[in-house]
């Protein structure tokens, strides 16, 4: 985007946008949670819906002048239901967090009790975590994995639950690279008469072009981030299934009155335009053949990257992302993390399993194929990224990172954002 508007009146702006844009040019994104949107999807972001004051639900609102954003509303409500097979839909959430915070307005009461996946097995702040307010408004109790695989044990899950008896699940991860088992997450909350949320923030993407189960015949509830492997704005969906609509008829009820008025004011209809814009893309084929590849990619670099040495948490991969424990590599995921982002390759420190350093320091990074292949890349790139990899961390000297960076640069002009 040329940006002149910003360039004639605040230029200072416009040098940190411009030094950005070059930044993501030149260097190989490999956090798995950051993407490349598309053109069109920015340009709905900066679209007019940004100066409209929508409080309220399509047909119920509280201002005047909302006749087209209510049919924008709606249209991409009707998109996210069709690509995910879900009787209701609320695109008002501005993020990953506020949806699942809408989720346990909904669903529960301030003390009652959700359980979650643990933060340093894999799990997300909001799924319980003590410094969140999951775990601090909520009574929070975990799963984690085996100490032998790295895997979820669903027994183990299901002996806490029956222990517990938590009234909200979450069946959701950040840094796990395996398939999650949303039939049998569905059996447990059945067990003990809980809501599952399937919080698929990370796999939506991949839930969407068939590389990954979809939890809408098991879960009550999905939530789902927009800007990770779907590949849209930052924004959120809060889906309820036809078993949610079982279990509680008035649930999509107690959603939308979650978010507004419980949680949020004015939605960002501009946001949601561009929900809407990403939704289109994710029902073609093109986005399906996306997802194969992201998924592809992610298990050719795992291969190569244990093939090389590194320790890759739990064995390999099933999706976009994969976890590297460092231990044998005589540094940490915070240095490893500097090393990498000095020679152009940006990924993020990340707690291990039964970490025994503190998660500022770390004992892992983890690092996923999403935006590189947006980019176009494929198996063969994915090879080259991990001798880069491989290389930095053996010899993280000053010499060698400059060498590193210019090939990455290389990579990146082959294969531009």
């Amino acid at each position: 985007m040329e940006h002149n508007n910003i360039r004639k009146n605040d230029n200072e702006v416009y040098e940190i946008i411009k030094r950005e844009e070059e930044r993501k040019r030149t260097t190989l994104e490999m956090i798995p949670s950051e993407n490349h949107t598309s053109p069109a999807v920015l340009e709905a972001l900066s679209s007019i819906f940004n100066d409209k004051y929508a409080e309220g639900y399509p047909g119920k609102r509280y201002y005047g002048g909302n006749e087209h954003v209510d049919e924008m509303e709606n249209l991409c409500m009707e998109r996210a239901k069709e690509l995910f097979g879900v009787p209701f839909c609320n695109v008002q959430g501005y993020s990953g967090s506020p949806a699942n915070m809408a989720v346990y307005f909904a669903t529960l009461s301030p003390g009652e009790k959700v359980m979650g996946m643990h933060l340093n097995a894999g799990g997300h702040l909001t799924h319980g975590w003590k410094v969140n307010f999951s775990g601090t408004y909520y009574d929070s109790v975990f799963y984690g994995v085996s100490e032998e695989d790295s895997l979820i044990d669903y027994e183990e899950v299901r002996e806490i639950a029956m222990r517990e008896r938590p009234k909200l699940i979450f069946a959701g991860t950040t840094s796990y690279p395996r398939v999650l088992d949303f039939e049998r997450f569905r059996e447990i909350a059945d067990e003990v008469g809980a809501y599952l949320c399937a919080d698929v923030s990370h796999i939506s993407g991949l839930i969407v072009a068939g590389e990954h189960p979809s939890p809408t015949d098991h879960a009550h509830i999905i939530t789902t981030t927009t800007h990770k492997t779907l590949r849209g704005p930052r924004g959120a969906l809060i889906m309820v299934t036809e078993s949610g609509m079982k279990k509680d008829s008035d649930l999509p009820e107690k959603i939308n009155k979650a978010v507004f008025p419980g949680l949020q004011g004015g939605p960002h209809q501009h946001q949601i335009a561009a929900i809407a814009v990403c939704l289109k893309e994710a029902m073609s084929d093109s986005f399906k053949e996306y997802g194969s590849q992201v998924a592809r990619n992610a298990r050719m670099l795992s291969e190569e990257l244990s093939e090389k040495g590194f320790k890759v948490v739990s064995g390999g991969t099933d999706n976009h992302l994969m976890l590297l424990d460092l231990k044998s590599k005589d540094t940490t995921g915070k240095k490893a993390q500097e090393f990498l982002e000095k020679a152009g390759i940006i990924v993020n420190k990340n707690a291990i399993p039964f970490d025994p350093l503190p998660p500022a320091t770390s004992s892992g990074i983890r690092l996923g194929t999403p935006a590189l292949t947006t980019r176009g890349m494929k198996e063969e790139q994915m090879k080259e990224v991990a001798t880069l990899i491989d290389e930095v961390i053996k010899e993280p000297g000053e010499k060698k990172i400059a060498d590193i960076r210019s090939r990455v640069k290389s990579i990146c002009e082959k294969f531009p954002a």
